[in-house]
């Protein structure tokens, strides 16, 4: 009998204690999905978010990033490329003496005159130029110049056949983690494909040949492959902010590591401007072949100096030759600029214009002289 009575007390109080622990976890479970039903269902339809009056975050200071949705971010890199897309293009020269007879890149137009931006080693040593509109028309263009330094080109089509034109931004606010948005045809095939990421970094240097180095530009992890060269890297404004000009791969592999780089839009901008007027970018020439120093070369070689443009040589009768540069010189100084790891020798020269008269501050063993220079215009790329 008491074993029988303690076998009915268990069986009770199991069932006790179940139908409780239904009640409290209904209960619970109600109160818990109340709470975050709002935050797991869907909204009934796409668009920016309308918070009540009660439930609105007091603003302090620009808009509270953190409260923007998914759908809104998506819908706001749709209103962009929507923007711009209509003014990308794909460009086609013709090279025929090369064993790619026809090369392909990216560009934008930029002007309702016609006038369209690309990379200068897209179009470099082709016999003609023609792109591929947003419609699939294809129609011919002209070159009107290009710069090397810059990697920049501008060609021109008939305004009367182009509807759309992209408006440049200002490339000097861009700050990392900022989204932004590539816009070309990879391979050539692929037109107006479309990759987002955000600005890695900005006044990024890359080395591209022993003396020459490209200088400010913008670093972004948005997919850029062969093919995009040219084309727009664009802001959630719909503005472009810079031009897609190459990307860095790692040893054999093939195709981009999130390591693109843009020219900023401000440059390309100033660039395309004296290519429109003149048909090419006027730059100082000094008439020397250099060689650039830095504490590495300096210590191995025993200079005077850490950081400057070491003269090899001095062409006769050009603005070097003339002011008294001798090889061996160092450049140290042009005028206010020191030379130094923020400031190389190509982009300090290249802030003065042909015509112009400064002092040249050189290190000729161990005297510093001061030598007035008047820079003529530069004949070609190599300075």
């Amino acid at each position: 009998m008491k074993l029988v009575m303690n076998r009915k007390s268990f069986f009770l109080i199991i069932l006790s204690t179940a139908v409780l622990s239904g009640l409290v976890g209904g209960l619970f479970g109600g109160l818990l999905t109340s709470t975050l039903r709002p935050n797991l269902e869907p909204a009934a339809a796409p668009g920016p978010i309308q918070p009540t009056a009660d439930t609105q975050p007091e603003q302090t200071s620009g808009p509270d990033q953190a409260s923007l949705s998914l759908t809104d971010f998506s819908t706001t890199i749709t209103e962009a490329v929507e923007r711009v897309s209509p003014a990308v293009v794909t460009v086609l020269a013709s090279n025929p003496g090369s064993s790619s007879p026809e090369i392909s890149g990216s560009g934008v137009i930029i002007s309702p005159e016609g006038y369209i931006l690309t990379n200068q080693h897209v179009i470099e040593d082709t016999s003609e130029t023609r792109v591929i509109l947003f419609d699939g028309r294809e129609i011919p263009t002209e070159v009107i110049g290009s710069d090397s330094f810059a990697d920049l080109a501008v060609l021109q089509a008939d305004p009367a056949q182009l509807e759309e034109y992209a408006v440049l931004g200002n490339s000097e606010i861009l700050n990392p983690g900022e989204p932004v948005i590539a816009i070309g045809s990879p391979l050539g095939k692929f037109q107006n494909t479309v990759t987002v990421g955000v600005v890695s970094a900005t006044e990024r240097m890359l080395r591209i040949s022993e003396n020459y180095q490209m200088e400010g530009l913008i670093q972004t992890d948005a997919a850029i492959n062969q093919g995009n060269s040219g084309g727009p890297l664009v802001n959630l404004a719909g503005e472009v902010i810079g031009i897609n000009t190459l990307i860095v791969r790692g040893g054999t592999r093939v195709g981009a590591e999130g390591l693109g780089f843009a020219i900023p839009s401000n440059m390309a901008e100033a660039i395309a401007s004296q290519i429109i007027e003149q048909g090419y970018v006027a730059r100082p020439y000094l008439g020397i072949r250099w060689e650039w120093i830095n504490p590495r070369i300096s210590q191995a070689y025993n200079l005077p100096v850490e950081w400057g443009a070491f003269v090899s040589s001095v062409l006769p009768g050009t603005p070097a030759d003339q002011a008294g540069l001798q090889r061996g010189d160092i450049i140290i100084q042009l005028e206010e600029q020191k030379l130094g790891e923020n400031t190389p020798f190509i982009n300090a020269l290249y802030q003065y214009t042909p015509g112009e008269t400064i002092t040249c501050v050189i290190q000729r063993g161990e005297e510093q002289l001061e030598l007035p220079l008047t820079f003529d215009e530069q004949p070609g790329f190599d300075s």
